[in-house]
């Protein structure tokens, strides 16, 4: 399985945020989590992403242990927040070096694969444009390719279209099949 949860839940005192969540998820899958808003969804990603420790209960993701190896599981996992992770006055290719480095990536392995990613998304003419500059569609595919450049096992997308038009929404979710079929 990419992801296995038992009786996983998260106390902010009083209040339950996930109560006792059973999930299995098998590899090569989507899954979505819907619900209304303050029903659980991010927190379930940050608790299984190793963001926020569980009150009780345990999770897997990549067959890391999401407490005891949460390390480990880290490296396995592609993360794309609700918010930009990108830096709006870097370049497309310098957002995409530092986060290389950030992973501890070599060098040409992030040039490589920014180029791949680049091609796959569309944005190969943009590689030295800063972020600013982009359209809303063009920075959230820009956020999905900084989350998978690691090539992770897993891959968390919280809210991936959120603030997209129609055609956009649609090209993000081609893009993220794409990725799904090239990987």
């Amino acid at each position: 399985f990419a992801i296995r949860a038992t009786g996983l839940t998260k106390r902010y005192g009083e209040t339950v945020a996930v109560d006792g969540l059973e999930l299995e998820i098998p590899s090569g899958q989507f899954f979505g989590l819907l619900g209304p808003n303050g029903s659980g969804k991010t927190t379930t990603i940050h608790m299984l992403a190793t963001l926020i420790r569980p009150t009780s209960g345990s999770a897997e993701v990549a067959g890391f242990n999401v407490g005891r190896e949460a390390v480990r599981a880290r490296e396995a996992i592609g993360i794309v927040f609700q918010e930009s992770a990108l830096d709006r006055s870097l370049t497309v290719a310098e957002n995409l070096r530092f986060a290389g480095l950030l992973l501890d990536l070599p060098t040409k392995v992030i040039a490589k694969r920014s180029e791949e990613l680049l091609e796959l998304f569309g944005l190969q003419e943009h590689r030295a444009k800063p972020v600013a500059t982009l359209s809303g569609g063009m920075r959230r595919a820009l956020d999905i390719v900084r989350g998978v450049l690691h090539q992770p096992k897993v891959l968390f997308l919280d809210e991936p279209t959120i603030g997209l038009d129609l055609p956009n929404r649609r090209r993000i979710w081609r893009f993220i099949e794409n990725l799904r079929v090239h990987t």
